[in-house]
C-alpha cells in the first residue's frame, strides 16, 4: 500500500469511530472528542486525497474540517 492509502485509511478509520461512538449513544455530536475525530479523520483523507489529486475529495473534507473547526470553536466560547 502506499503512504497515501495508509493515510486515507487511519483519516476514514477515525471517521467511522466517530460515527460508531455517536450511534451507540458513547459521544454527541456536539462533543470535544467527536468533533477532534472529525477534524483529525477529515484533514488525513484530504490529505490522502490531495496526494492522489482527488480535488472533489479534497474540497469535501476541507468543509468537514472547517465545520468540526467552527463547532469546536463554538463549543469553547460556551
Amino acid at each position: 500500500m502506499a503512504l497515501s492509502d495508509w493515510i486515507g485509511t487511519l483519516g476514514v478509520t477515525l471517521l467511522l469511530i466517530a460515527f460508531a461512538l455517536n450511534i451507540a449513544k458513547k459521544i454527541t455530536p456536539e462533543s470535544k472528542s467527536y468533533l477532534i475525530l472529525n477534524i483529525l479523520g477529515a484533514g488525513l483523507a484530504g490529505v490522502s486525497s490531495y496526494m492522489i489529486h482527488f480535488y472533489p475529495f479534497v474540497v469535501l473534507e476541507s468543509v468537514w474540517v472547517l465545520a468540526s473547526l467552527l463547532a469546536l470553536f463554538n463549543l469553547n466560547k460556551k
